[in-house]
């Protein structure tokens, strides 16, 4: 079995030792034998508080749920929030509690997850109060070799994309730490305690781990394998899935002809992948209780399947046949499209480029974002 950093904290036990110690963690922060990081430094090292990402460090918060500051009941440690209404960063006071900030949250590998700004957030937080911060790494459960889709652009910041990575970026989040700590120029204290016996190539069903859901729509592998295709959706009028059993892995509204959609993308024979027309209600969300119609997506080879550019020709073959397709409106806060906040740009937003154009470009900046982020790998 694939060892992850936490199952390896013996070995660095020097970096924590003798300091008052922050984490960041969240369900996933398990060792291989199912005990939670937060047990493991409250028993082996002085935990003195606990930062708390969205969906809270145990799980118990909705996506987009603002998340209070509280006492953790089991170890008496005050948790506090990192997904507030007016920040998501570590503040002066918090950061007066902790010698050193440790974080063991496992990451999917796509950049509309907000653990990874959590992440980097606090590393740059880190840097500027010269507070040391230890990423207890974990596999990428998509490989470290994929990568796919387009580089965030500038003025397309926000929490679903902050950093010039790809939407399949093919990097643990030890990688990632140690790519934004150089390209930006904070110079934080920054450690790494690595993951042992992890291939780049290796998807996560050949790590031998157990998946654990990474938050309350993660439920299994094939979720994430999908997710970077087809998250997208949330920028629009239909359900991405949530409120079923099959988030991320169902598309639909009420105005949908499943059997007509269904045939028409299994007639591209896209690889990897094939469609079901499929009728439901979601009990959350959007269309809540509404009929709908739409699609389940199903990976037939994982190898195979181009997840980011699926959900691309799946999105333009939706606008071109429904006229009740609509992206969301801009955000309050920022003047942005959800839609171009995921997708990074305007590009898929506006819809000028013809498809094949858009994807030959997306292929080409994900093509040179594989060359550069080499230089950062921790793993061969």
């Amino acid at each position: 079995m694939v060892e992850n950093g936490i199952d390896r904290l013996s070995e660095y036990a020097k970096l924590l030792q003798g300091h008052r110690l922050g984490l960041i963690t969240a369900p996933t922060g398990l060792t291989s034998d199912f005990r939670s990081t937060i047990q493991v430094l409250h028993d082996q090292f002085h935990l003195t508080a606990l930062f708390s990402p969205e969906h809270g460090v145990r799980g118990d918060q909705a996506a987009g749920a603002l998340v209070d500051s509280y006492i953790d009941p089991i170890t008496g440690v005050p948790v506090h929030s990192l997904y507030r209404q007016d920040s998501k960063r570590l503040t002066p006071e918090m950061l007066d509690e902790v010698d050193a900030v440790v974080y063991d949250i496992q990451d999917v590998g796509i950049r509309y997850y907000t653990y990874i700004y959590t992440m980097l957030y606090a590393l740059e937080d880190c840097a500027a109060a010269g507070k040391p911060f230890i990423v207890l790494d974990r596999v990428n459960p998509l490989d470290g070799v994929t990568v796919e889709g387009n580089v965030l652009k500038p003025g397309f910041e926000s929490f679903v994309g902050n950093y010039p990575l790809c939407v399949r970026y093919g990097l643990t989040a030890g990688e990632v730490a140690r790519m934004v700590n150089e390209q930006m120029g904070w110079n934080a204290e920054l450690h790494v305690i690595p993951c042992r016996g992890w291939d780049r190539s290796m998807l996560f069903p050949e790590t031998g781990r157990i998946w654990v859901h990474p938050s309350l729509n993660m439920p299994r592998f094939e979720t994430a394998l999908l997710y970077g295709g087809t998250c997208l959706f949330e920028g629009t009028n239909l359900s991405e899935g949530r409120g079923t059993t099959f988030p991320f892995e169902m598309i639909g509204a009420p105005y949908i002809q499943p059997e007509k959609l269904a045939a028409e993308l299994n007639a591209k024979r896209l690889p990897g992948v094939l469609f079901r027309p499929v009728y439901f209600k979601p009990t959350t969300s959007k269309h809540e209780g509404e009929l709908c119609g739409g699609v389940q997506l199903y990976v037939t080879d994982p190898r195979a399947l181009h997840a980011v550019e699926t959900g691309y020709i799946l999105l333009d073959t939706i606008r071109r046949n429904y006229e009740e397709f609509a992206f969301l409106p801009p955000m309050q806060e920022n003047h942005l499209s959800f839609i171009d906040m995921l997708s990074g740009d305007k590009l898929l937003r506006e819809g000028t480029l013809p498809l094949p154009e858009l994807l030959e470009q997306f292929r080409e900046e994900s093509r040179a974002f594989a060359a550069m982020k080499q230089q950062y790998h921790l793993y061969a």
